[in-house]
Protein backbone atom coordinates (compact mmCIF):
# COMPACT_ATOMS: atom_id res chain seq x y z
CA UNK A 1 0.00 0.00 0.00
CA UNK A 2 1.21 3.18 -1.25
CA UNK A 3 1.09 6.10 1.26
CA UNK A 4 -0.06 8.47 -1.07
CA UNK A 5 -3.91 9.68 -0.91
CA UNK A 6 -5.74 9.35 -4.62
CA UNK A 7 -8.38 12.04 -5.12
CA UNK A 8 -10.89 12.14 -7.85
CA UNK A 9 -11.93 16.08 -7.97
CA UNK A 10 -15.16 16.44 -8.91
CA UNK A 11 -15.56 20.48 -10.61
CA UNK A 12 -18.79 21.95 -10.10
CA UNK A 13 -19.59 25.00 -12.07
CA UNK A 14 -16.99 27.84 -12.34
CA UNK A 15 -14.40 25.95 -10.20
CA UNK A 16 -10.80 25.11 -12.07
CA UNK A 17 -8.36 22.67 -11.34
CA UNK A 18 -5.69 24.97 -11.37
CA UNK A 19 -7.48 26.40 -8.17
CA UNK A 20 -7.50 22.89 -6.73
CA UNK A 21 -4.05 22.35 -7.22
CA UNK A 22 -3.24 25.93 -5.74
CA UNK A 23 -4.81 24.93 -2.37
CA UNK A 24 -2.72 21.49 -2.18
CA UNK A 25 0.88 21.58 -0.70
CA UNK A 26 2.88 21.83 -3.52
CA UNK A 27 5.22 18.51 -2.25
CA UNK A 28 2.13 16.41 -1.15
CA UNK A 29 1.02 12.96 -0.67
CA UNK A 30 -2.34 14.15 -2.49
CA UNK A 31 -2.22 12.60 -5.89
CA UNK A 32 -5.30 14.04 -8.17
CA UNK A 33 -5.67 10.75 -10.49
CA UNK A 34 -8.24 12.90 -12.19
CA UNK A 35 -10.90 15.83 -12.58
CA UNK A 36 -14.03 15.38 -13.79
CA UNK A 37 -17.27 17.96 -14.39
CA UNK A 38 -19.16 15.33 -14.35
CA UNK A 39 -19.52 12.20 -11.92
CA UNK A 40 -20.41 9.74 -14.40
CA UNK A 41 -20.41 5.97 -13.10
CA UNK A 42 -16.91 5.14 -14.76
CA UNK A 43 -15.42 8.32 -12.70
CA UNK A 44 -16.90 7.36 -9.57
CA UNK A 45 -15.80 3.62 -9.74
CA UNK A 46 -11.93 4.81 -10.27
CA UNK A 47 -10.22 2.31 -8.32
CA UNK A 48 -7.11 4.51 -7.69
CA UNK A 49 -9.07 6.89 -5.92
CA UNK A 50 -9.62 6.89 -2.01
CA UNK A 51 -11.65 10.18 -1.96
CA UNK A 52 -14.14 12.38 -3.78
CA UNK A 53 -12.88 16.01 -3.83
CA UNK A 54 -16.28 18.43 -4.91
CA UNK A 55 -14.32 21.94 -5.42
CA UNK A 56 -17.31 24.52 -5.85
CA UNK A 57 -18.03 27.93 -4.99
CA UNK A 58 -20.54 28.86 -2.58
CA UNK A 59 -23.43 29.56 -4.15
CA UNK A 60 -23.11 26.62 -6.84
CA UNK A 61 -26.32 24.65 -7.67
CA UNK A 62 -24.90 21.23 -8.74
CA UNK A 63 -22.37 20.73 -5.48
CA UNK A 64 -25.31 19.06 -3.61
CA UNK A 65 -25.81 16.66 -6.63
CA UNK A 66 -22.43 15.62 -6.80
CA UNK A 67 -22.16 14.59 -3.62
CA UNK A 68 -25.40 12.49 -3.37
CA UNK A 69 -23.66 10.62 -6.93
CA UNK A 70 -20.17 10.02 -5.12
CA UNK A 71 -21.87 8.63 -2.06
CA UNK A 72 -24.61 6.50 -4.21
CA UNK A 73 -21.60 4.87 -6.14
CA UNK A 74 -19.19 4.29 -3.86
CA UNK A 75 -20.80 4.94 -0.12
CA UNK A 76 -17.40 3.76 1.78
CA UNK A 77 -15.52 6.31 -0.06
CA UNK A 78 -15.62 10.00 2.20
CA UNK A 79 -16.13 13.29 0.29
CA UNK A 80 -15.01 16.82 1.12
CA UNK A 81 -16.04 19.73 -0.12
CA UNK A 82 -13.06 22.35 -0.72
CA UNK A 83 -15.49 25.72 -1.23
CA UNK A 84 -13.09 27.90 -3.21
CA UNK A 85 -14.33 31.35 -2.25
CA UNK A 86 -14.18 32.82 0.88
CA UNK A 87 -17.84 33.64 1.59
CA UNK A 88 -19.49 32.42 4.50
CA UNK A 89 -23.19 31.12 4.12
CA UNK A 90 -24.58 29.04 6.46
CA UNK A 91 -26.90 27.69 4.50
CA UNK A 92 -24.70 26.39 1.98
CA UNK A 93 -22.47 24.44 4.33
CA UNK A 94 -26.22 22.76 6.14
CA UNK A 95 -26.90 21.95 2.31
CA UNK A 96 -23.23 19.94 2.08
CA UNK A 97 -23.53 18.27 5.24
CA UNK A 98 -27.09 17.25 4.27
CA UNK A 99 -25.94 15.42 0.98
CA UNK A 100 -23.68 13.84 2.92
CA UNK A 101 -19.94 15.48 2.76
CA UNK A 102 -17.82 13.98 5.09
CA UNK A 103 -16.21 17.37 5.82
CA UNK A 104 -15.93 20.98 4.19
CA UNK A 105 -12.45 23.92 3.90
CA UNK A 106 -13.17 27.05 3.10
CA UNK A 107 -10.49 29.02 1.14
CA UNK A 108 -8.56 30.77 2.16
CA UNK A 109 -6.64 27.85 4.34
CA UNK A 110 -3.13 26.66 4.81
CA UNK A 111 -2.51 23.79 2.17
CA UNK A 112 -0.98 21.77 4.98
CA UNK A 113 -4.40 21.70 6.77
CA UNK A 114 -6.10 20.83 3.53
CA UNK A 115 -3.84 17.82 3.51
CA UNK A 116 -4.37 17.00 6.97
CA UNK A 117 -8.58 17.43 6.46
CA UNK A 118 -8.21 14.78 3.67
CA UNK A 119 -6.30 12.23 5.70
CA UNK A 120 -8.68 12.80 8.46
CA UNK A 121 -11.73 12.05 6.55
CA UNK A 122 -10.23 8.91 5.20
CA UNK A 123 -9.00 7.82 8.91
CA UNK A 124 -12.56 8.90 9.98
CA UNK A 125 -14.74 6.53 7.20
CA UNK A 126 -12.57 3.69 7.92
CA UNK A 127 -12.40 3.21 11.62
CA UNK A 128 -16.59 3.94 11.05
CA UNK A 129 -17.01 0.89 8.70
CA UNK A 130 -14.31 -1.10 10.96
CA UNK A 131 -16.61 -0.78 13.83
CA UNK A 132 -19.61 -1.57 12.28
CA UNK A 133 -18.82 -4.23 9.23
CA UNK A 134 -16.47 -6.31 11.49
CA UNK A 135 -16.35 -8.39 14.22
CA UNK A 136 -12.90 -6.38 16.51
CA UNK A 137 -10.32 -8.74 18.05
CA UNK A 138 -10.25 -7.83 22.23
CA UNK A 139 -7.58 -5.58 23.27
CA UNK A 140 -5.76 -5.93 26.07
CA UNK A 141 -3.95 -3.55 27.96
CA UNK A 142 -0.70 -4.04 30.09
CA UNK A 143 -1.00 -2.07 32.96
CA UNK A 144 1.47 -0.79 35.68
CA UNK A 145 1.70 2.58 37.66
CA UNK A 146 4.71 1.34 39.12
CA UNK A 147 7.69 0.39 37.21
CA UNK A 148 9.67 -2.70 37.13
CA UNK A 149 6.45 -4.45 38.13
CA UNK A 150 7.32 -7.22 35.03
CA UNK A 151 4.79 -5.35 32.73
CA UNK A 152 7.17 -6.35 29.24
CA UNK A 153 7.23 -9.70 30.50
CA UNK A 154 3.75 -10.33 31.22
CA UNK A 155 3.08 -8.81 27.45
CA UNK A 156 5.04 -10.74 25.95
CA UNK A 157 4.51 -14.12 27.26
CA UNK A 158 0.82 -13.50 27.38
CA UNK A 159 0.90 -13.00 23.62
CA UNK A 160 2.98 -16.31 23.02
CA UNK A 161 0.81 -18.23 25.32
CA UNK A 162 -2.34 -16.72 23.08
CA UNK A 163 -0.19 -17.99 19.69
CA UNK A 164 0.20 -21.24 21.12
CA UNK A 165 -3.26 -21.48 22.11
CA UNK A 166 -4.61 -20.78 18.27
CA UNK A 167 -5.04 -17.50 18.07
CA UNK A 168 -3.25 -14.28 15.74
CA UNK A 169 -2.30 -12.05 18.34
CA UNK A 170 -1.05 -8.48 17.47
CA UNK A 171 1.62 -7.50 20.40
CA UNK A 172 1.81 -3.24 20.54
CA UNK A 173 4.50 -1.74 22.33
CA UNK A 174 3.31 1.65 23.96
CA UNK A 175 6.22 1.82 26.21
CA UNK A 176 7.13 4.78 23.46
CA UNK A 177 10.76 5.56 25.03
CA UNK A 178 12.11 2.62 26.52
CA UNK A 179 9.68 -0.05 25.42
CA UNK A 180 11.32 -3.27 25.72
CA UNK A 181 9.48 -5.95 23.90
CA UNK A 182 12.02 -6.05 20.92
CA UNK A 183 14.39 -7.41 23.59
CA UNK A 184 12.27 -9.55 24.97
CA UNK A 185 11.00 -11.56 21.87
CA UNK A 186 14.40 -11.26 20.22
CA UNK A 187 13.51 -9.29 17.15
CA UNK A 188 15.25 -6.24 15.78
CA UNK A 189 13.52 -3.47 15.61
CA UNK A 190 13.85 -2.57 11.72
CA UNK A 191 10.37 -0.95 11.46
CA UNK A 192 8.71 0.85 14.52
CA UNK A 193 5.78 2.24 15.35
CA UNK A 194 7.61 5.69 14.85
CA UNK A 195 8.41 4.28 11.05
CA UNK A 196 4.83 4.14 10.85
CA UNK A 197 3.99 7.36 11.79
CA UNK A 198 6.38 9.10 9.81
CA UNK A 199 5.63 7.50 6.65
CA UNK A 200 2.66 9.50 6.17
CA UNK A 201 -0.31 8.63 3.60
CA UNK A 202 -3.47 6.92 4.29
CA UNK A 203 -3.19 4.64 7.81
CA UNK A 204 -5.16 1.54 6.66
CA UNK A 205 -4.94 -2.51 8.13
CA UNK A 206 -2.63 -3.49 5.21
CA UNK A 207 -0.35 -0.58 5.65
CA UNK A 208 0.04 -1.82 9.45
CA UNK A 209 0.77 -5.10 8.52
CA UNK A 210 3.66 -4.11 6.96
CA UNK A 211 5.41 -2.59 10.07
CA UNK A 212 4.59 -5.51 11.77
CA UNK A 213 7.65 -7.62 13.06
CA UNK A 214 6.66 -11.45 12.95
CA UNK A 215 7.94 -13.95 15.74
CA UNK A 216 8.71 -17.38 15.46
CA UNK A 217 5.28 -18.31 18.13
CA UNK A 218 3.16 -16.05 15.05
CA UNK A 219 3.01 -13.40 17.49
CA UNK A 220 3.48 -9.91 15.31
CA UNK A 221 4.86 -7.23 17.02
CA UNK A 222 4.40 -3.37 16.58
CA UNK A 223 8.03 -2.24 18.22
CA UNK A 224 8.52 1.06 20.21
CA UNK A 225 11.29 3.41 18.75
CA UNK A 226 14.39 2.82 19.23
CA UNK A 227 15.22 6.17 20.32
CA UNK A 228 13.53 7.87 23.54
CA UNK A 229 13.28 11.35 21.08
CA UNK A 230 11.44 10.31 18.53
CA UNK A 231 8.44 9.03 20.94
CA UNK A 232 7.36 13.07 20.57
CA UNK A 233 6.08 12.17 16.99
CA UNK A 234 3.49 9.85 17.97
CA UNK A 235 0.59 11.78 18.98
CA UNK A 236 -2.68 10.21 21.04
CA UNK A 237 -4.95 10.49 17.84
CA UNK A 238 -2.41 8.85 15.70
CA UNK A 239 -2.09 5.95 18.88
CA UNK A 240 -6.03 5.35 18.97
CA UNK A 241 -6.27 4.98 15.09
CA UNK A 242 -3.58 2.22 15.15
CA UNK A 243 -5.90 0.70 17.92
CA UNK A 244 -8.80 0.50 16.09
CA UNK A 245 -6.92 -0.91 12.88
CA UNK A 246 -4.79 -3.50 15.17
CA UNK A 247 -8.41 -4.91 16.48
CA UNK A 248 -9.09 -5.44 12.72
CA UNK A 249 -6.20 -6.98 12.04
CA UNK A 250 -5.54 -9.25 14.38
CA UNK A 251 -7.71 -11.91 16.63
CA UNK A 252 -6.25 -10.59 19.65
CA UNK A 253 -4.33 -7.49 20.88
CA UNK A 254 -1.79 -7.07 24.11
CA UNK A 255 -0.43 -3.51 24.32
CA UNK A 256 2.71 -2.85 26.57
CA UNK A 257 2.72 0.15 28.35
CA UNK A 258 4.98 2.63 30.38
CA UNK A 259 4.75 2.80 33.82
CA UNK A 260 1.84 5.75 35.29
CA UNK A 261 -0.96 7.47 33.38
CA UNK A 262 0.62 9.22 30.41
CA UNK A 263 -1.32 10.53 27.86
CA UNK A 264 -0.68 7.32 25.08
CA UNK A 265 -1.60 4.75 28.40
CA UNK A 266 -5.16 7.01 28.87
CA UNK A 267 -5.63 6.19 25.24
CA UNK A 268 -5.11 2.61 25.85
CA UNK A 269 -7.47 2.39 28.25
CA UNK A 270 -9.98 3.93 26.20
CA UNK A 271 -9.46 1.89 23.35
CA UNK A 272 -9.20 -1.58 25.19
CA UNK A 273 -11.90 -4.20 26.03
CA UNK A 274 -10.11 -4.96 29.07
CA UNK A 275 -6.92 -4.48 31.07
CA UNK A 276 -3.96 -6.37 32.93
CA UNK A 277 -3.16 -4.82 36.06
CA UNK A 278 0.88 -5.81 36.66
CA UNK A 279 2.33 -5.72 40.25
CA UNK A 280 4.96 -7.29 42.85
CA UNK A 281 4.00 -8.53 46.84
CA UNK A 282 5.83 -5.35 48.01
CA UNK A 283 4.63 -2.05 49.85
CA UNK A 284 5.55 0.65 47.01
CA UNK A 285 3.85 -1.52 43.91
CA UNK A 286 0.92 -2.98 45.79
CA UNK A 287 0.07 0.87 46.91
CA UNK A 288 0.58 2.16 43.81
CA UNK A 289 -1.68 -0.61 41.99
CA UNK A 290 -4.39 0.32 44.87
CA UNK A 291 -4.02 3.92 43.07
CA UNK A 292 -3.99 2.84 39.84
CA UNK A 293 -7.28 0.76 40.00
CA UNK A 294 -8.89 3.96 42.00
CA UNK A 295 -7.57 5.62 38.92
CA UNK A 296 -9.41 3.57 36.60
CA UNK A 297 -12.65 3.76 38.46
CA UNK A 298 -11.96 7.13 38.35
CA UNK A 299 -12.13 7.20 35.00
CA UNK A 300 -15.24 4.75 34.16
CA UNK A 301 -13.60 1.70 33.76
CA UNK A 302 -15.59 -1.38 34.69
CA UNK A 303 -13.76 -3.38 37.36
CA UNK A 304 -14.94 -6.52 35.85
CA UNK A 305 -12.84 -5.74 33.03
CA UNK A 306 -9.72 -5.65 35.15
CA UNK A 307 -7.19 -8.91 35.90
CA UNK A 308 -4.95 -8.34 38.61
CA UNK A 309 -1.46 -10.21 38.02
CA UNK A 310 0.96 -10.08 40.61
CA UNK A 311 4.57 -11.40 39.48
CA UNK A 312 7.22 -13.05 41.98
CA UNK A 313 4.10 -14.08 43.86
CA UNK A 314 6.59 -16.55 45.83
CA UNK A 315 8.85 -13.79 47.01
CA UNK A 316 9.38 -13.73 50.71
CA UNK A 317 9.59 -10.20 51.55
CA UNK A 318 7.24 -10.20 54.18
CA UNK A 319 3.31 -9.77 52.56
CA UNK A 320 1.63 -12.73 51.73
CA UNK A 321 -0.22 -13.39 48.15
CA UNK A 322 -3.47 -14.22 50.74
CA UNK A 323 -3.21 -10.78 52.47
CA UNK A 324 -3.54 -9.03 48.92
CA UNK A 325 -7.37 -9.31 48.83
CA UNK A 326 -7.15 -6.71 52.18
CA UNK A 327 -4.88 -4.10 51.00
CA UNK A 328 -6.41 -3.76 46.94
CA UNK A 329 -10.39 -4.71 48.36
CA UNK A 330 -10.77 -7.19 45.49
CA UNK A 331 -9.26 -10.87 44.67
CA UNK A 332 -6.19 -11.18 42.37
CA UNK A 333 -6.56 -13.39 39.07
CA UNK A 334 -3.39 -14.86 38.58
CA UNK A 335 0.53 -15.36 40.15
CA UNK A 336 2.73 -16.10 38.58
CA UNK A 337 6.04 -17.55 40.47
CA UNK A 338 9.47 -16.35 40.73
CA UNK A 339 11.86 -18.47 39.11
CA UNK A 340 14.95 -18.36 38.10
CA UNK A 341 14.50 -19.30 34.44
CA UNK A 342 12.27 -16.09 33.67
CA UNK A 343 15.21 -13.15 34.21
CA UNK A 344 17.26 -15.97 31.96
CA UNK A 345 14.32 -16.05 29.47
CA UNK A 346 14.73 -12.33 29.48
CA UNK A 347 18.21 -12.34 28.85
CA UNK A 348 18.04 -14.92 25.80
CA UNK A 349 14.93 -13.61 24.25
CA UNK A 350 12.57 -16.52 24.64
CA UNK A 351 9.42 -16.25 26.69
CA UNK A 352 9.12 -18.46 29.49
CA UNK A 353 6.07 -20.50 28.11
CA UNK A 354 8.33 -21.17 24.88
CA UNK A 355 11.46 -21.89 26.49
CA UNK A 356 10.63 -23.74 30.07
CA UNK A 357 6.71 -24.56 28.86
CA UNK A 358 6.29 -27.32 31.39
CA UNK A 359 7.52 -24.34 34.20
CA UNK A 360 4.75 -23.16 37.04
CA UNK A 361 5.22 -19.92 35.19
CA UNK A 362 4.57 -20.75 31.98
CA UNK A 363 1.22 -22.71 33.21
CA UNK A 364 0.05 -19.75 35.19
CA UNK A 365 1.04 -17.23 32.12
CA UNK A 366 -1.21 -19.52 29.97
CA UNK A 367 -3.90 -19.59 32.37
CA UNK A 368 -3.76 -15.39 32.00
CA UNK A 369 -4.35 -16.42 28.27
CA UNK A 370 -7.57 -18.33 29.16
CA UNK A 371 -8.65 -15.43 30.99
CA UNK A 372 -9.06 -12.96 28.65
CA UNK A 373 -9.33 -15.83 25.78
CA UNK A 374 -13.25 -16.51 27.83
CA UNK A 375 -11.66 -20.00 29.31
CA UNK A 376 -12.58 -20.79 33.32
CA UNK A 377 -11.02 -18.77 35.97
CA UNK A 378 -7.89 -20.44 37.95
CA UNK A 379 -7.64 -19.91 41.21
CA UNK A 380 -5.59 -17.50 42.61
CA UNK A 381 -6.06 -19.31 46.24
CA UNK A 382 -1.99 -19.24 47.69
CA UNK A 383 -1.02 -21.32 50.39
CA UNK A 384 -1.82 -19.44 54.14
CA UNK A 385 1.13 -18.51 55.74
CA UNK A 386 1.63 -17.16 59.82
CA UNK A 387 1.45 -13.51 59.48
CA UNK A 388 1.51 -10.53 62.21
CA UNK A 389 0.08 -6.88 60.90
CA UNK A 390 2.05 -3.85 59.73
CA UNK A 391 0.10 -0.64 58.32
CA UNK A 392 0.47 1.24 55.27
CA UNK A 393 -1.25 4.94 54.43
CA UNK A 394 -4.24 3.46 57.02
CA UNK A 395 -4.37 0.10 54.88
CA UNK A 396 -3.37 -3.05 57.01
CA UNK A 397 -0.27 -4.90 55.28
CA UNK A 398 0.37 -8.05 56.43
CA UNK A 399 3.84 -9.26 57.35
CA UNK A 400 5.44 -13.21 57.64
CA UNK A 401 7.23 -13.70 61.52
Amino acid sequence: MSGHIGALVALSNGATSKQVAAALPKSSDVEIVAHVHKLTTDSLREKAADIVIVACLSEAHDAAGLIEAAIAQRPERPVVVIQLDETESAGFMQQVFAAGADDIVVLPEAPERVRRTLHKAIARKREGALSEGMALAPLIGVLGPKGGTGKTVTACNLAVAMAEQGRRPILIDLDLRFGDVGLGLQLAPERTIYDLACAGGTLDTEKLEDFLTLHSSGVRALLAPVRPEQAGAIAPEFITEVLALARAAGDAVIVDTEAGFASEVIAVVDSSTAICMVAMLDAFSLKDTKLGLETLELMGYDPRSVRIVFNRADSRIGIDPSDVQAILGRKPDVFIPSQREIPRSVTEGRPIVTSRPESAAAVAFHNLAGLFLGQPSPSAEQPERPRSRWSLGGVSLLKRV
